[in-house]
């Protein structure tokens, strides 16, 4: 199956599924797939000190101790901070992980037009990069959907079309950020494309269920707290690393991991046998 959907955070880097199915302590990949703690539902999953998921029917839950063994099956390597939900009828899964920039600032007009020329300039480095390392390419050929933010939920969304050199397939991104009182939650979708529309809409009814703790909430923002170097635009840009590479250096990371998503979703179906 030739999966097209990618992972457009670099907290998952992609390494051969091959090398990561050999199980740690002589446990087989189906062993350690078979003691994973996914939560039932009526229970909460605490995502470190910030968040929680509370876990309805159809839906599930992974600590990021489970979450590290999931991505070690599906050829990633563990990131250590990162929490798993899953749907039990849609056959998705998403990745979430908080960066703990500070509180940004929601009242920017987003630039659409402009974000989407600075991303397809950085692409044509980050592509000139990967030829001189003999790595395939991905081209930016515009909006998946442009970027949006809700005032009421405080997420911001976006996806982006992109061309894959090797095999000319179409490969989607697709973020969401949802913003809190010292960061902002990062929501990875990990799905195929066939289905991309279905899942994306019931991966935002399953978090639904996802709510900053009391005292992480945006609204609980106080003076003195600290806040982020950059607004919505330049999360869209990548966050703290795009405001790095505006200072010097250049650094691509929303196209840097196209070889994950299929590592991740081939796994996925593998794996995801739980009861």
């Amino acid at each position: 199956m030739q999966i097209r959907f990618v992972i457009p955070v670099i907290l998952l880097v992609a390494s051969s599924l091959a090398n990561a199915q050999s199980a740690p302590a002589g446990k087989t990949p189906e062993q350690l797939a078979a003691e994973l703690k996914w939560l039932k539902p009526g229970e909460v999953g605490r995502i470190g000190d910030k968040a929680e998921f509370k876990v309805q029917e159809g839906y599930s839950f992974l600590d990021n101790k489970d979450t590290d063994t999931f991505l070690k099956l599906n050829g990633n390597l563990p990131p250590g901070n990162a929490y798993t939900i899953a749907s039990e009828k849609n056959r998705w899964f998403g990745v979430l992980s908080f960066s703990d920039d500070g509180y940004i600032k929601d009242d920017e007009k987003i630039d659409a037009d402009a974000l989407l020329k600075t991303l397809k300039e950085r692409n044509v480095a980050g592509n000139e990069e990967k030829r001189k390392q003999g790595v395939p390419t991905l081209t930016l050929e515009g909006w998946y959907f442009a970027p949006r933010y809700d005032t009421e939920s405080k997420r911001l969304e976006w996806g982006t079309r992109l061309r894959a050199q090797d095999n000319n397939q179409e490969v989607v991104n697709v973020s969401t950020k949802i913003l809190g009182r010292s960061g902002y939650m990062n929501a990875v979708l990990v799905t195929e494309p066939a289905t991309l529309d279905r899942d994306l809409a019931d991966f935002k009814v399953a978090l639904k269920n996802f709510d900053y703790v009391s005292g992480e909430k945006y609204s609980e923002w106080k003076q003195g707290d600290k806040v982020a170097a950059f607004g919505l635009g330049a999360l869209v840009l990548g966050g703290a690393a795009a405001v790095a590479t505006s200072k010097g250096g250049f650094k691509m990371v929303f196209l840097a991991i196209a070889a994950g998503a299929a590592a991740l979703w081939g796994g996925f179906k593998k794996f995801f046998g739980r009861k």
